[in-house]
């Protein structure tokens, strides 16, 4: 897309009041194994390499600005990742910038890694290095940052390996660091001294934040391999430099010298520069920016490398007024190298320009062609089958289609092997084709999704309701999606109205098809769209609710548990809230701008707002919100939740620590042992708990990972490894409610990844949950003795449980209602069941906290797995909507019957 999303987590320290109430330490921390898959999107984000080796068939690799490095796998035609040992600690690295595959000792494979450059990512960069085609790798720090998502970083390739003596790597690096040498497969670097150019050319260079004002510098190096033999290191290396009066450079003696190019253009940056061995041509691809996002001016030249002649060779040369592109994306057709290829950089409109010259540039066809306005002809199709979403719900008119052949295309690179395989990157996916010789032949080829196994999300907030979809996605640049099947890519991404950006999702946790999210999209584009959208039926359809003004960013949102109303912080703008589906919003007195907002689970009256350390609480559905009196919270970096099924639950996770209140937020414990935490989520209880699965992205012994607990928060296993780290992960998290021990975890790209236990079954000892006061025990104490007076009457039996009606919304044909039920007998209970008759023909459509079954005006109604379990005087409760015609009386006598 046209911009990547990073998700930052502020690093600053927190001062904890000292009368922080803590809880017992955690016990040691075991491991529970888990297996982890992606939840399938297939792509989402932009690639900027595609790497073929040139000497081994179908190994290729991929490298992405924020979601790491892949290879393929022919056998299954997907992707698999290479970097998903990246922890929190080094999260930076999943930024590639440059990849190198061994031409000689094709096991070896090369990785220039770091995010970014300016203050946003704390490390430095680094070389990464493997022998077995990235199972496994090691590491060699770098003395400067490097920017796998800075400006630039779609050139390339600027890591590379001696074709002649690959001991020898080069790597051209940003901000002034010149040129770099290994002359032992990557261990150690030397910078090259006498390399003349750093390169100079950045696209702001008073930008304040060091985003814009970083200098790509050198950008891609390329050996003539006719120079030397195998075995002595090439002699003669071409080098590109980010500087548009200096942008190419040579040495002739193995790199102990260098010059520039004689004779080269001017005014713009090579992109790419590629040789052609055989017909003795180097080919440069020019753009007037850096890229990814622009370039609206540039050339193609060919270098006749035994004469020295330059011969300008462009598709649309720059003089022309019908150019308005540079041009990147540039490859040659090893099999017949006097057939190459050229996109443009960038053609946002109508579409992406592929040439195809099969003379070395001396004429040039396109993709598509202009007939007669606004009517293209193309020699392509497109299959998107596999794929539905990148369509992106559009419906254009020409000379736009949909979907759009690509866009940021940097990596366009024809199979060494295969004349007919081509792939290419764009800002959403990899593309490709297996007929491209079709071009030439006067027929179409077809371009499909190559994408996957490479999963390159954002991703910003995950729900799994207890009934519908297992999952919905909030992501960054492709709105997210409502997963039916996690093994399947979702067809459409949230549309009506569609966000670039959904930054919060909720749903109702008493009627879970209710459904709300906020996102961001650019105003001027759509300015009668709002940033906020509501579904009754579980995500699969959407519509958009009115917006205060001033309104730019979506912020935070949250549905009230039975869905009646919401509670709305949009970024920047003071919060409100909604009675109904945003007709009309008003101001929510006492909760800061800027806060973050969430729901009670239990009490539809009842939310949260948390700002600058503080949590504010509204008991009137939104109207107004006051601070409660608890201290030593975090200031920054928080994120907090309540827990389904105990009103008051609360659990915060962020810098310094974990916390829990069990008071709507009154007061907070600290969790002993956990020294630092990203997110918090619930899921199933364990067999035999009453309390429900708790997930979080924490510190726990000194130890970043994925952790689960299943009594409270006491213990804790951790259930990630260290091969399965995942970057900084953690910004969405969230448990399922209806498979035990499945935990759904959004990383920063690397999409959604989702995991289920594979050890042995759990059962856990009944606990009393934290709804239940200390005076209360699940049991039978030593002060009642066999002398219980008389005044225990015959009618409290030692289980018994009532079950009590309460109507909720209703409209036209439909209604919302409510079952409460309590523990009525002197012991707990481990389940129950209620049961009753409609007087009219009322029909359950959906349920949730229970399992229902309906015959004819006869309901039965049992508990769900988390809300049987039942200490004496507890309550829990039970929702569900349903339709009717005539009239909806509620039933007269519920019937409660003890499991």
């Amino acid at each position: 897309m046209r911009k990547r999303l990073f998700v930052m987590l502020a690093t600053a320290a927190v001062l904890l009041v000292a009368a922080v109430v803590r809880m017992s330490p955690v016990s040691a921390v075991a491991a529970d194994p888990y297996a982890y898959k992606n939840v399938r999107i297939d792509g989402g984000g932009f690639v900027p390499g595609i790497i073929f080796n040139p000497t081994e068939r179908n190994l290729v690799y991929a490298r992405t600005d924020i979601g790491g490095a892949y290879r393929w796998n022919q056998s299954t035609k997907s992707w698999t990742p290479l970097l998903d040992w990246v922890g929190w600690d080094r999260w930076g690295y999943n930024g590639v910038i440059s990849m190198a595959t061994d031409p000689v000792q094709t096991n070896r494979v090369y990785a220039a890694v770091g995010m970014y450059t300016n203050s946003w990512d704390p490390n430095n960069g680094a070389i990464l290095r493997s022998t077995d085609k990235g199972d496994t790798w090691q590491v060699t720090a770098l003395p400067f940052k490097l920017g796998g998502n800075m400006p630039g970083r779609g050139m390339g390739e600027a890591l590379s390996v001696d074709p002649n003596d690959n001991r020898v790597l080069y790597f051209g690096a940003p901000n002034g660091n010149g040129l770099w040498r290994s002359a032992d497969y990557g261990a150690t670097w030397s910078k090259v001294t006498s390399f003349p150019n750093a390169g100079n050319y950045a696209q702001d260079p008073g930008d304040p934040n060091g985003y814009l004002s970083h200098r790509p510098g050198v950008v891609w190096v390329t050996y003539d391999k006719r120079s030397s033999t195998a075995g002595s290191a090439t002699r003669t290396i071409y080098v590109g430099v980010a500087d548009k009066e200096n942008t190419v450079y040579r040495t002739t003696d193995g790199g102990a010298t260098w010059s520039r190019l004689a004779g080269q253009p001017t005014g713009y940056i090579a992109h790419k520069g590629v040789l052609d061995t055989v017909n003795g041509y180097l080919y440069l691809a020019t753009s007037d920016t850096g890229g990814p996002y622009d370039g609206a001016k540039g050339d193609v030249w060919r270098y006749a490398t035994a004469t020295g002649a330059w011969t300008q060779i462009s598709p649309v040369p720059s003089s022309s007024a019908d150019d308005y592109f540079g041009y990147s994306g540039l490859t040659i057709d090893r099999q017949d190298p006097a057939t190459i290829m050229v996109a443009t950089q960038i053609s946002w409109w109508p579409d992406v320009i592929f040439f195809r010259s099969t003379d070395s540039g001396a004429t040039w066809t396109r993709v598509w062609d202009w007939t007669s306005y606004p009517n293209r002809s193309f020699r392509y199709k497109m299959d998107v089958s596999a794929n539905p979403w990148l369509t992106f719900g559009t419906n254009p008119q020409p000379p736009e289609v949909t979907p759009k052949l690509g866009w940021m295309t940097e990596s366009l690179e024809i199979d060494p092997f295969d004349s007919n395989r081509m792939m290419y990157g764009t800002g959403a996916t990899i593309y490709g084709t297996e007929d491209l010789g079709l071009w030439d032949s006067g027929g179409q080829f077809t371009i499909r999704p190559m994408a996957k196994g490479l999963e390159e999300t954002a991703v910003l907030d995950l729900i799994s309701p207890p009934s519908g979809a297992p999952l919905v996605s909030g992501l960054g640049d492709i709105a997210g999606f409502r997963h039916t099947s996690l093994d399947a890519v979702p067809p459409m991404m949230f549309t009506q109205p569609n966000f670039t950006s959904t930054t919060s999702l909720d749903y109702a946790e008493k009627s879970p098809s209710i459904m709300v999210r906020a996102g961001n999209f650019t105003d001027a584009d759509r300015p009668n769209d709002s940033h906020v959208a509501f579904s009754t039926d579980g995500g699969a359809n959407w519509f958009q609710g009115s917006e205060p003004g001033g309104v730019n960013e979506g912020g935070t949102v949250a549905a009230a548990a039975d869905g009646s109303r919401f509670v709305w912080a949009p970024k920047g703008v003071t919060p409100v809230y909604s009675v109904g589906y945003g007709n009309s919003w008003q101001t929510a007195s006492g909760l800061p701008t800027g806060a973050t907002v969430e729901s009670d689970r239990v009490n539809p009256m009842k939310f949260y707002g948390l700002s600058g350390g503080r949590l504010y609480v509204s008991t009137n559905g939104g109207a107004t919100f006051t601070a409660t009196a608890a201290t030593g919270l975090p200031a920054t970096a928080t994120k907090f939740k309540a827990v389904p099924g105990i009103e008051g639950d609360l659990w915060l996770a962020g810098e310094g620590g974990l916390w829990h209140s069990t008071s709507s937020g009154a007061s907070f414990t600290k969790v002993s042992g956990v020294t630092n935490s990203v997110n918090v989520g619930f899921g199933k209880a364990a067999p035999g708990g009453t309390y429900l699965a708790i997930y979080a992205v924490a510190t726990i012994d000194g130890t970043t990972g994925l952790y689960r607990s299943d009594d409270g928060g006491s213990a804790w296993v951790r259930i990630n490894d260290d091969k399965h780290q995942w970057g900084n992960m953690g910004e969405a998290l969230t448990g399922d409610p209806r498979v035990y021990g499945r935990v759904y975890l959004g990383t920063n790209g690397r999409g959604i990844i989702y995991g289920d236990r594979t050890g042995p079954p759990v059962t856990v000892t009944p606990t009393v949950t934290p709804t239940v006061t200390p005076t209360v025990t699940p049991t039978v104490t030593p002060t009642v003795t066999p002398t219980v007076t008389p005044t225990v009457t015959p009618t409290v039996t030692p289980t018994g449980c009532t079950a009590t009606y309460k109507p909720g919304n209703s409209w036209p044909g439909g209604f919302q209602a409510e079952v409460s039920v309590q523990n009525t007998g002197t012991s707990a209970i481990t389940g129950w069941k209620v049961t009753w008759t409609w007087t009219g023909d009322q029909k359950i459509t959906t349920i949730w906290s229970a399992g229902q079954t309906q015959s004819g005006a006869n309901v039965t109604a049992v508990n769900a797995g988390y809300n049987g379990n039942l200490a004496a005087g507890a309550t829990t409760s039970f929702g569900f909507n349903g339709t009717y015609t005539g009239t909806n009386t509620p039933p007269t006598t519920l019937t409660c019957t003890p499991a």
